[in-house]
């Protein structure tokens, strides 16, 4: 190919995906397909993620992917995955790029609410329901980008497979590892994408950074038990089961874990540093010196997020305790759920519990993901290091993110929570947590009451993943 035709294709390709509205169709296909997703109950207790896989199915199915290039499969009736491929040129070899986003949500109790949690209301700019930040705005969002190239007949230089899965919120039936256990040949690539993290960072609805997931926390659960024999409530007695896991809850109210940086999350302050106001942006300044200040350090603890970058965090969620109103206490039982730093086991953090409860009555044993029952040691295993920077993954995300919020830097970030990367990395498959969803900090409300999304924003992650995986699957632009 010659420089001026390589140079009129480019030019041509990087105008074709310059900034334009939504055209009326997309708007309203990818808001059908959001609210019907929200309106299927997909929580593990009393939801099925498999009548959410199978009505995308038969979305996939009227845009004309046949039915050999879908699949629908899981370990039992409630756990359904959908895999759906939109089939490259076949004029490379390149391995495919999987996309994965879960279907299942945490629970929602509506009479904690002000909407209905399982009904898509739209109110004041925002879109509410259970899900819609956390995370069936993505999966929407993919559904709707993926039917949009199918109906194009745009063909990427690679395999397209996008995999709507299972309990990555909780329960025992994880759907991409039990794709990648039992299918792997329907969803191997060469690296993955996940709209469960990354994203627009915005104050007050202007856009502040574009996040990027370079690693991510290791998620546990730990089960908090004291008992003793109980008696009358009439003759009350010192050592009482719920003030002994009161006491030690307590005690790690007021016992941080230690401060710790990493290579990304270093990187991630000292790109904040540059945006944040001057009293902030001098404290995260003062935590990067050797050593760091303690007096910043405690003022950027009061940040939830920064909190949560500079340290394992462990907090309690749930309790229960005692068996009548007018009899001491036979058993207590807490759950505390830690999110614990790269370079560091749920183990290590289980023997760090004991040592912060400091009470012999007290057991802390490990919740174990895969049957739910706790047992008395905890995995050894650390989590996965950073991937490698992909220039191929980089260099198109760079460009569009400029298009699109043209002055927000991309910050490579650790990712507080935990994400089903874990077992895409696990298995060889790089990933990268990118998403075009801003979220106004603010205003981070997953997994709590009256969920919401901006509207806008909702359009705008729209937008950009259409617009970026038609970068990232073009071969000519390089």
């Amino acid at each position: 190919m010659t420089s001026a035709r390589s140079l009129f294709i480019t030019v041509a390709f990087s105008l074709s995906v310059l900034a334009a509205p939504l055209d009326e169709a997309t708007r309203k296909l990818s808001r059908d397909i959001f609210q019907q997703l929200i309106e299927i109950n997909t929580t593990h207790s009393t939801g099925s993620t498999t009548l959410a896989a199978q009505a995308m199915s038969k979305r996939f199915s009227d845009a004309g992917f046949p039915e050999s290039d879908m699949f629908i499969g899981g370990p039992e009736d409630r756990k359904g995955n959908l895999v759906v491929c939109l089939r490259g040129s076949g004029s490379s070899s390149l391995k495919p790029i999987l996309i994965i986003c879960h279907l299942d949500v945490v629970e929602a109790r509506p009479e904690d609410w002000t909407t209905d949690p399982f009904q898509f209301v739209e109110k004041d700019g925002y879109f509410y329901g259970r899900g819609t930040q956390d995370m069936k705005a993505g999966d929407a969002i993919l559904v709707t980008t993926l039917i949009r190239l199918r109906k194009e007949n745009f063909k990427p230089n690679r395999d397209i497979i996008l995999a709507l899965t299972a309990d990555e919120e909780g329960g025992t039936s994880n759907g991409v590892a039990w794709l990648l256990k039992n299918h792997r040949q329907l969803v191997d690539a060469e690296f993955a994408l996940n709209p469960d993290s990354g994203g627009v960072t915005t104050v007050n609805g202007k856009a502040l950074n574009v996040d990027v997931e370079a690693a991510e926390k290791q998620y546990a659960d730990f089960q908090i038990t004291a008992t003793n024999p109980g008696g009358h409530s009439s003759l009350p007695v010192p050592d009482n089961a719920i003030y002994h896991v009161v006491d030690a809850l307590n005690r790690l109210e007021h016992a941080p874990f230690p401060f710790e940086l990493n290579a990304v999350t270093r990187a991630y302050f000292e790109r904040m540093a540059t945006l944040e106001n001057e009293q902030t942006a001098d404290d995260i300044k003062a935590i990067l010196k050797t050593p760091p200040d303690a007096a910043a350090m405690a003022r950027l603890s009061s940040n939830a997020r920064y909190n949560s970058t500079m340290r394992t965090t462990c907090v309690a969620t749930l309790m229960q305790a005692g068996h009548a109103p007018n009899a001491l206490p036979q058993s207590a039982q807490a759950n505390v759920n830690c999110r614990i730093l790269p370079g560091h086991s749920p183990e290590e953090v289980r023997q760090d519990l004991v040592r912060i409860f400091a009470d012999p009555k007290v057991v802390v044993r490990f919740v174990d993901s895969a049957t739910g029952k706790p047992v008395d040691r905890a995995p050894e295993t650390k989590s996965f290091p950073p991937p490698p920077v992909r220039r191929d993954v980089m260099k198109p995300l760079e460009r569009i993110a400029d298009e699109m919020w043209p002055g927000a830097p991309i910050v490579p970030e650790m990712e507080t929570g935990a994400s089903d990367s874990i077992y895409t990395m696990a298995a060889g498959i790089p990933s990268y947590g990118i998403s075009g969803v801003a979220l106004d900090r603010s205003d981070v409300r997953a997994h709590g009451k009256d969920e919401r999304l901006r509207v806008d924003s909702y359009y705008q992650g729209v937008d950009f993943y259409y617009r970026y995986l038609k970068a990232l699957t073009t071969a000519s632009i390089h």
